[in-house]
């Protein structure tokens, strides 16, 4: 019978989805192999491994921080204090100020767009309340949306605590609301400049870092909310990350040689307040997806392509090489997982030359 040739290949995984891969001919022999050929060995072997095996990938990312929205003014008059760029705010902190009268930042999902006075209702009078109550100016006051004398007589406290007239309503031209801690990203007035209800003052973030990215459709499914990951940062330490969000729109990449669909992923840290680097620098973050758990692998390169189409391995012992045919799993970082007869950890397969 005559003899079956058999291909050598590179397996390479092509970025789709589902894992394919192609097949490359190997082409060309190096002289130094011709004797280990000659005797039917391979140039080079490597082992059989068994364990984990994880499907992830490495993607460039931003750092930078979430949440960017604008802050507007809340009263007429002249600019005459502005919170410095980079600089952060948190609860009862000075925003701005507008004819020497400070805007101070309080906590709430809703925007302070009116007089707050006792009758009101509301939830921005829940968020009021719950901002007197963490300050230590509203200890008896009761989690719900009335505005009662019990709170005017709170944020009375509160005016008396900034030298401010104790007259027991507040509006915009003393607070802004925002969901927490802002970070202040650019200013679009300057100290000395005329200001008025709605006009932007500046840019602000949340204050912890995050990274931002664009990964490939294809990858998609690395990147579940809630997912865990490593971010190598701009340093070259690394820490660990959380999906916060992932788009629902896929677009076309902004490369004009690289129009591949990707979509918007944001990461946040689970120390965040240990990040450090400056904002737009970048950052990799690794994805983890599949873990195929205490399986057999061998590199790619081990792949031999058979003449029924299938695929197989050169085990190689006492100086000897046989073919096994193999049914092929999952391929990660360079590995394929694969299965057969009499396979086992330890042994030896042929692999291309390095």
């Amino acid at each position: 019978m005559r003899p079956r040739t058999v291909i050598a290949a590179v397996v390479t995984v092509a970025a789709v989805a589902g894992g394919g891969f192609a097949v490359t001919d190997l082409a060309k022999t190096d002289p130094k192999d011709s004797g280990q050929r000659a005797r039917g060995l391979p140039p080079s072997t490597a082992p059989i491994e068994r364990g984990d095996l994880v499907n992830s990938t490495s993607v460039d990312g931003t750092l930078g921080y979430s949440r960017e929205s604008k802050l507007n003014a809340g009263a007429a008059g002249t600019l005459t204090w502005l919170a410095a760029g980079g600089s952060t705010v948190g609860r009862d902190g000075r925003l701005y100020a507008v004819d020497g009268k400070d805007v101070r930042l309080m906590y709430g999902s809703e925007p302070m767009y009116r007089v707050l006075r006792s009758g009101d209702k509301g939830v921005d009078v829940r968020q009021l309340k719950a901002n007197l109550r963490a300050l230590g100016f509203g200890g008896g006051l009761a989690d719900d949306e009335t505005f009662t004398p019990g709170t005017a007589a709170a944020v009375e406290r509160w005016q008396r605590a900034h030298g401010l007239a104790r007259s027991g309503h507040v509006g915009p031209e003393q607070i802004a609301f925002a969901t927490g801690p802002v970070r202040v990203g650019s200013a679009d007035v300057a100290v000395g400049d005329r200001t008025g209800p709605g006009q932007k003052v500046m840019t602000t973030t949340s204050a912890d870092r995050v990274v931002q990215l664009r990964l490939k459709v294809s990858d998609a499914a690395l990147a579940k909310d809630g997912a865990k990951v490593r971010v190598e940062l701009p340093n070259g330490t690394t820490a660990a990350g959380t999906v916060s969000a992932v788009g629902a729109t896929a677009k076309a990449g902004d490369d004009p040689s690289d129009r591949t669909p990707r979509i918007d992923v944001t990461v946040t840290f689970d120390g965040p307040g240990r990040i450090t680097g400056l904002d737009k620098s970048p950052a990799t973050v690794k994805l983890s997806g599949e873990t195929r758990k205490d399986v057999l692998s061998v590199p790619v390169g081990a792949l031999l392509a058979l003449d029924d189409g299938s695929f197989g391995v050169q085990v190689v012992a006492d100086g000897k090489a046989r073919e096994v045919k193999v049914t092929l799993g999952m391929f990660a970082r360079g590995r394929v997982e694969i299965s057969g007869a009499g396979l086992r950890s330890g042994l030896r397969v042929g692999v291309p030359s390095t």
